[in-house]
């Protein structure tokens, strides 16, 4: 790709992207022209660099640096962390749905059901002070 940084923080971006399953192909990219601070630098050039990740439809807009291909690179990192969020966020759902289930069905230990048990007493004989003596 050649981004002007180091070389270790291209590769780990490359093979953050591998993991996750973003191909350079998937990624519509524009540039754009910058607004704010920078002044006649950013008013001539096209510096903003705007991303989109076709198959998840994640769109990403980037104008950190006066740099376009700092900001290349600083937009795909930001949409590498979006994409990987919402995987991750996928896949915790998804534990904690069959964690949750998990609990449910296992069985209770002795000491519980003990507690369980002498609960279930306690509220019985409550409820037995309760009744009137006619009831009886």
């Amino acid at each position: 790709m050649g981004f002007s940084v180091r070389t270790n923080k291209e590769e780990a971006l490359i093979a953050k992207m591998i993991s996750l399953g973003i191909r350079e192909a998937d990624i519509y990219e524009q540039f754009i022209r910058s607004s704010g601070k920078g002044g006649q630098k950013v008013n001539k050039t096209s510096a903003c660099v705007y991303l989109k990740h076709r198959p998840t439809g994640i769109e990403v807009k980037c104008q950190r640096e006066r740099s376009q291909v700092l900001n290349r690179f600083f937009a795909r990192r930001i949409l590498v962390d979006k994409i990987e969020s919402l995987i991750m966020g996928r896949e915790a759902a998804a534990e904690k749905k069959f964690e949750k289930i998990r609990r449910q069905k296992r069985k209770r230990s002795r000491r519980a059901k003990d507690k369980m048990l002498r609960n279930k007493k306690m509220h019985s004989e409550k409820k037995a002070l309760r009744r009137s003596p006619s009831a009886e």
